[in-house]
């Protein structure tokens, strides 16, 4: 809601804090924030095939809060396929980046929408209340969905391919192994075992750890929050933040907007492996609640951040090659881009695309930095130190939550992973400083480039109150040359008058009537 115009024409926020607007945003925002996260996760869910193993609701409800900084917490009673005590439990740290990215995207798009109705300056005091109801009823609807996130999930141990048979031989063979040969006594007795293994069924509960979960939803909507009210240009801010307009927001955008741009790249690769592929639902569903895990994992790795994991079991296959080469194994191993270049040159590539989307990256904050007063080389400077604290923040961040850990020993949300498990985390202390070191780099380069090409500042947006930031501009402004214009006081004319063709300045006759 607009205020009444001030003393220098700009509108000026009501005193108080309109609470019926601040309502009326926060169930927008967070009403459309969930759609968005819920429909992502019941159709990625659904084409990966997980709803014929149990009931599409309670998993929906369940990787929600997994997408919302969750926690979920499989468990159940697997006798019947050998596995008891702590080999029944199974820890999950995955977070389906697909469904957080879709939720976060539509929440800051409503919360930033809302702050642009609320004046040209936002008082401090109403930017905490809106960013505090926004979070208090993210986090109510979260607390519903850990209570209706759990369900039994039935494993059929005949899908886990332990049906067995004879061989030509006489002996035992078994799918995945092959044949046995003649194993005597016991191969009399193996086939029997297996085939009533194969013909168990067990059900497996999952339930959602509601104080962690709420937890991780608090972090999760101020980070998404945080992050919008600072990557946002044209978002009116209270007094005395008008440096953060002018360093942090240009840096912060142009960094949002190009890691936003490598996921649409990467479900671009993702359309493109469905055409004729044998499943193409699987692609899909992997690529909804899952790209931009993978691309936000080879974003570090292609700046140099390095790597260790494991991993063994049916998840290895989920990995991409040639990352499941090197980490088919139960020891930790080194992941790094020159590792992985050794079982495939072209993943040097990744390195020269995440060089090129850091300079993209630079150039497009230097168009967005104001220039004002500024030599080419204070410009680049200003551009370095904004682009490379927000990338010296954003890549230990992008680290952290890419990481993988998962030790699977039954059925969790329709897939079975028995006796697997991944381990996969970055160096965050090291991402700190290559970030810093990659945003200052492109951050000068582009400055420069920007400042050589005269397209430095051009899209810089004006800050709160309709002016653009910075020093005033050199020189007097129009009005100070030319006055103000109104009806008693005419603008000036722009060339010198002439006398012979202005009839009340002739002095060679009478003055003419008035019409």
């Amino acid at each position: 809601m607009l205020g009444t115009p001030g003393a220098t024409g700009a509108p000026v926020a009501p005193e108080g804090i309109p609470w019926a607007d601040v309502l009326l945003a926060s169930l927008a925002s967070v009403s459309w924030a969930l759609v968005a996260m819920a429909g992502t996760a019941a159709l990625g869910l659904h084409l990966l095939g997980a709803d014929a193993a149990g009931a599409l609701g309670p998993m929906t409800a369940a990787v929600v809060v997994l997408g919302a900084g969750g926690s979920v917490t499989p468990s159940g009673d697997v006798s019947a396929f050998g596995l008891t005590g702590a080999q029944a439990r199974t820890a999950v740290e995955i977070t389906p980046l697909g469904v957080s990215l879709a939720g976060a995207v539509l929440l800051a798009f409503f919360f930033l929408r809302s702050l642009r109705a609320a004046g040209a300056v936002l008082p401090g005091t109403e930017l905490a209340a809106r960013a505090g109801g926004v979070v208090v009823l993210f986090v109510g609807v979260v607390a519903g969905l850990a209570w209706a996130g759990h369900d039994l999930v039935t494993i059929d141990g005949g899908s886990l391919g332990l049906d067995t048979g004879k061989s030509p031989g006489g002996g035992v063979s078994i799918p995945g192994l092959g044949d046995l040969g003649d194993l005597g006594d016991i191969g009399g007795l193996l086939p029997d075992r297996l085939g009533k293994l194969a013909d168990a069924k067990a059900q497996v509960g999952f339930t959602v750890n509601t104080a962690d979960s709420l937890a991780g939803a608090v972090l999760w909507v101020l980070g998404v929050l945080l992050v919008a009210l600072l990557a946002s240009r044209r978002s009116p801010l209270p007094r005395g933040w008008e440096w953060m307009h002018r360093i942090v927001r240009p840096a912060a955008s142009a960094l949002v907007a190009v890691v936003l741009l490598a996921v649409v790249a990467g479900l671009a690769a993702a359309a493109y492996a469905m055409v004729g592929d044998g499943h193409p639902g699987r692609i899909a569903g992997a690529a909804l609640l899952g790209a931009p895990n993978g691309v936000w994992l080879a974003l570090p790795l292609g700046l140099f951040v390095p790597w260790n994991g494991h991993a063994t079991g049916a998840l290895v296959q989920v990995l991409p090659d040639p990352l499941d080469k090197l980490l088919g194994f139960k020891e930790d191993q080194s992941v790094s881009l020159g590792r992985l270049a050794e079982l495939d040159g072209r993943v040097w590539l990744l390195a020269v695309a995440t060089g090129v989307m850091m300079l993209y990256a630079g150039v497009l904050a230097a168009a967005r930095t104001p220039v004002r007063g500024l030599s080419a080389g204070a410009f680049a400077g200003r551009c370095a130190v904004g682009l490379g604290v927000a990338t010296a923040v954003a890549l230990p961040l992008l680290v952290w939550l890419t990481g993988v850990s998962a030790d699977a020993s039954l059925s969790v949300l329709g897939f079975n992973a028995f006796g697997a498990g991944v381990e996969l985390h970055g160096n965050a202390g090291l991402a700190l400083v290559l970030g810093a070191g990659w945003g200052a780099v492109a951050g000068c380069v582009g400055g420069l480039l920007a400042y050589g090409v005269g397209a430095a500042g051009r899209r810089a947006a004006p800050a709160s109150g309709g002016a653009l930031p910075g020093p005033a501009p050199v020189g007097p402004s129009a009005e100070e040359v030319y006055g103000r214009a109104g009806p008693y006081t005419p603008s000036p004319v722009y060339r010198p008058p002439v006398d012979d063709t202005n009839p009340y300045l002739r002095g060679d006759g009478p003055s003419p009537p008035l019409p």
